[in-house]
């Protein structure tokens, strides 16, 4: 199956959000390539990127299940090369 590069940006607003995010990320590790997260105290929030190699279905099932994450926002971007 064909793979994407996709970079995944999580800002964490609500402390209790973190548990259910790192599950995730844990539940997708085989594809995660690397990550960073960065605490950003002047506004009381914490900054995740994550890179990611998989198929397109994975990419949105990871970033639609860490949507419905209440206190997190989420967005994706996926590189126009396979």
């Amino acid at each position: 199956m064909e793979t994407k590069i996709a970079l995944i940006g999580i800002i964490v607003e609500e402390s209790e959000a973190v548990e259910k995010v790192n599950e995730l990320l844990h539940q997708f590790r085989e594809y995660v390539v690397g990550r960073m997260g960065l605490p950003y105290r002047p506004k009381n929030v914490n900054i995740i990127s994550v890179v990611v190699d998989a198929p397109e279905t994975v990419i949105s099932s990871l970033s639609g299940k860490l949507g419905m994450v209440k206190g997190i926002s989420v967005k994706s971007v996926q590189a126009k090369t396979k």
